[in-house]
């Protein structure tokens, strides 16, 4: 039989225990690590490879949602939240397909969740995750706040590629509803793409995009912004070291805690970038 290797994670010593004693009754699940904060899951997750994540989202530093924005695309396993939201933010869960526990969590719903999980991986469906939980969020994010249009941020969007100015730094324009954000792109550190979406990652956070990744790159300087995989771009110059992986892959090192997998069809990209360094 096989088993899902299984990640929980959870800030309240308790709630980890509780949910412990709970998976452990399910003969297809075997519990790999136990993480007590978003940082330790995002290295467990790194190190362990697991095919599914139970994960707290209300968890102080980087909480759940961070942890999934904060891994690449390619990474993220199967998740099933643990939660308190209000039920007006669990629809947005079930309509992009992500699965969840309330708290405080009981049989019906861990067993719905398991079954959900086990069902997805035997049918093949266990990929794609980081595009349904980023949907997710946008979901909830709009139904949390008011939406505000400015026209500014549209006349932005729309006008055409300029080119490099030398003189002025280039940057990327993000809209989160009625906030309006200029990322220098000298300060994004990656971008990975989920769905309809982009993640950029620049000075400890995560900003969300709804961009495809080629129509970002066309943004982006290409001396210093390279494809690494199929969804993501990295920025050369954050790059802080190389770690060898398996069947010719390899992880790139970019701050404390990224780390950003090299597919074999874009190895060259970084070799031709360490015979010029």
């Amino acid at each position: 039989m096989t088993k899902l290797k299984t990640i929980i994670v959870d800030d309240e010593p308790l709630a980890l225990k509780l949910l412990r004693s709970k998976l452990e009754k399910f003969p297809e699940l075997e519990i790999i690590a136990e993480c007590k904060n978003g940082r330790e899951a995002i290295e467990a997750t790194l190190d362990l490879a697991p095919d599914l994540l139970f994960l707290d989202i209300q968890m102080p530093g980087v909480n759940g949602f961070g942890v999934i924005e904060k891994l690449q695309t390619d990474i993220v396993p199967m998740v099933v939240f643990t939660t308190a939201f209000e039920q007006y933010a669990l629809d947005a869960f079930d309509v992009h397909a992500v699965d969840y526990i309330l708290k405080p969590i009981d049989e019906e719903h861990i067993q719905r969740a398991v079954k959900r999980a086990l069902s997805r991986f035997n049918r093949g469906e266990s990929e794609n995750n980081k595009n349904r939980i980023i949907g997710a969020i946008d979901s909830i994010n709009e139904r949390e706040q008011t939406i505000i249009r400015f026209p500014l941020a549209d006349d932005l969007n729309e006008q055409p590629a300029a080119g490099f100015n030398a003189n002025v730094e280039p940057k990327v324009v993000v809209k989160d509803r009625d906030d309006i954000t200029l990322l220098k792109q000298s300060e994004i550190e990656w971008v990975d793409a989920a769905g309809d979406y982009v993640c950029l990652h620049a000075n400890g956070a995560t900003h969300i995009k709804r961009s495809t990744l080629k129509s970002l790159l066309d943004e982006l300087d290409p001396a210093i912004f390279k494809r690494v995989h199929r969804s993501t771009i990295v920025n050369l110059n954050f790059i802080q070291k190389v770690i060898p992986h398996t069947k010719g892959e390899f992880f790139l090192k970019l701050g404390e805690y990224d780390q950003v997998k090299v597919s074999r069809n874009y190895r060259e990209v970084i070799k031709d970038f360490l015979t010029d360094v």
